[in-house]
């Protein structure tokens, strides 16, 4: 089973970036479209962005478009998360996950999540 750590988290101040990295252990990398999803406290479970197993296609939830970018290392088996011009509602622990389809150009923002990593705490706050 693909094995994924997240890193990068951290806090700035409202207009800040951060760069988040799930890395994964697996050699069949390269079969798993990767999703980003968030958790605020007391919230649900929320989207933010894929990336296809091919790296050919991206999507972003309409909270993030514009101001967060996804893109994927095939040869270093990471998927990274630029995260620009961030808001305090962006405040949530963020995690990313794999799954597999036979469209190498598929991947999507919506649950159900399968296996996660440990995520990685993202706090803007002034």
């Amino acid at each position: 089973q693909l094995q994924l750590v997240e890193s990068g988290g951290g806090v700035v101040q409202p207009g800040g970036s951060l760069r988040l990295s799930c890395a994964a252990s697996d050699l069949t990398f390269d079969q798993y479209y990767i999703v980003w999803f968030r958790q605020a406290p007391g919230k649900d479970h929320e989207g933010v962005s894929c990336i296809s197993s091919d790296g050919r296609t991206a999507y972003y939830a309409d909270s993030v478009k514009g101001r967060f970018t996804i893109s994927r290392d095939s040869a270093r088996k990471r998927v990274y998360l630029e995260t620009n011009s961030l808001k305090p509602e962006d405040t949530a622990v963020y995690y990313c996950t794999a799954d597999r389809n036979p469209i190498p150009s598929f991947c999507t923002i919506f649950p159900p999540y399968g296996h996660r990593g440990q995520g990685t705490q993202v706090t803007v706050s002034s």
